[in-house]
């Protein structure tokens, strides 16, 4: 079972296996479509698109974010009827380093599937090495996919209640100037949650887009937290979707345990009376 990372010769040596299911997750937040068309234009054999907006998110309020959890139960039947099944492996990519298929990884652990792993090397990893591809939408059987929620998330109520504590830590998986409050272009107010530590998510990938190997990763993340357990790192970003990609990334190092808060920096900045640090 691969429960965080999955290379592409192991993925190629089972593809078509009945007990794997393959999603594509490429997504670009500029151009929302992009990933759908390049899907229809070629995938990794077998793969099902799902689409960061309306498969990986939930309905915005105005208030809850840009990516808000979607309602559970749904989500949970909507991969059934693509043919998951319990105890499936499942396998996410995308073309972006990991951090959209990140976000399908967590999903299913917050469903209870452990049997989940992203594609180390995403879809130019695969292409590069002349693996399978095709344009062929997959007629999937309906499968039979079991919903059990785990506590793997905290909300805003939680953020807020322990903002000063020197037990639990939040870390803002975005670029080093938005952290800061500069050049924001995708919320309305520019800054961070007070007391987070910034780690930008794209420094947990080698320059071939793969992620950096285990100690390398347990050695950043051990700097970064201090004495804090990984148990209390909170992770967020601008929307909560590069918050797993920080996530996977502590799993890999062996650092355990850590929760994202999906309504991240984009719920957060969306009440004035919730202080901002700069």
């Amino acid at each position: 079972m691969f429960t965080t990372l999955i290379s592409a010769a192991e993925l190629a040596a089972h593809l078509g296996d009945s007990g794997y299911i393959v999603f594509d997750c490429r997504f670009d937040l500029t151009n929302t479509e992009a990933g759908r068309r390049a899907y229809g234009e070629s995938h990794i054999s077998g793969a099902h698109y799902l689409h960061l907006d309306e498969h990986l998110a939930g309905p915005k309020s105005g208030t809850n974010g840009r990516h808000p959890l979607p309602d559970q139960a749904r989500f949970c039947a909507m991969l059934a009827d693509l043919g998951m099944r319990d105890g499936m492996q499942a396998v996410a990519y995308d073309a972006s380093g990991g951090y959209y298929a990140a976000r399908l990884w967590w999903m299913l652990r917050w469903s209870g599937h452990d049997a989940c792993a992203v594609l180390d090397g995403g879809w130019d990893g695969w292409r590069n090495a002349n693996y399978p591809v095709d344009s062929r939408t997959p007629n999937p059987s309906r499968g039979s996919f079991t919903c059990k929620t785990q506590p793997l998330a905290v909300d805003v109520q939680f953020i807020q209640k322990h903002l000063g504590s020197t037990s639990e830590l939040v870390i803002d998986a975005r670029s080093p100037d938005r952290f800061r409050g500069e050049n924001e272009t995708l919320d309305p107010v520019g800054g961070h949650i007070p007391g987070a530590k910034n780690r930008f998510f794209k420094d947990n990938l080698t320059a071939d887009g793969r992620f950096k190997p285990a100690a390398e990763l347990r050695a950043d993340f051990s700097d970064l937290i201090g004495s804090i357990s990984s148990g209390n790192v909170i992770h967020q970003c601008g929307s909560g979707v590069t918050a797993c990609h920080n996530l996977l990334a502590m799993e890999i190092a062996g650092l355990t345990g850590s929760r994202p808060y999906p309504g991240s920096w984009s719920e957060w900045c969306s009440d004035p009376v919730r202080p901002i640090a700069r």
